[in-house]
């Protein structure tokens, strides 16, 4: 009798670790609170200088000074979608409730008789 051969996990479906994932985020935030603080410094050397169109500039800045925060934190706090949701489309032939090959007992695998007379 033959068993049902085990289907390997590919290492290129695996999702990122987590402390990939925080460094990842962690980059992103910082980045962010960077253009913030460019944000502030460019509205103040416009002030500073007196540019023309200081009625544009500076409520763009100020705009930039509160949403840069506000979508930081929430990108920041986002993780990717969990695995099933990820692939649900790579695997539409499987079913949920059908039950993995080894976790089924040698008796209740399916598997082929071969006779040895036609």
């Amino acid at each position: 009798m033959k068993r049902q051969a085990y289907q390997p996990i590919l290492i290129t479906d695996a999702s990122r670790s987590q402390d990939d994932q925080l460094t990842s985020r962690q980059k992103r935030y910082v980045l962010m609170m960077g253009i913030r603080v460019a944000c502030l410094v460019i509205g103040a050397v416009l002030v500073g200088v007196k540019a023309p169109l200081l009625w544009l500039w500076l409520p763009l800045c100020g705009l930039g000074m509160v949403l840069i925060p506000w979508l930081a934190v929430l990108l920041a706090n986002d993780r990717p979608p969990k695995e099933e949701h990820r692939l649900a489309g790579k695997f539409q032939h499987r079913h949920r409730d059908e039950t993995p090959p080894m976790s089924l007992t040698a008796e209740e695998r399916p598997h082929k008789v071969i006779d040895a007379e036609p």
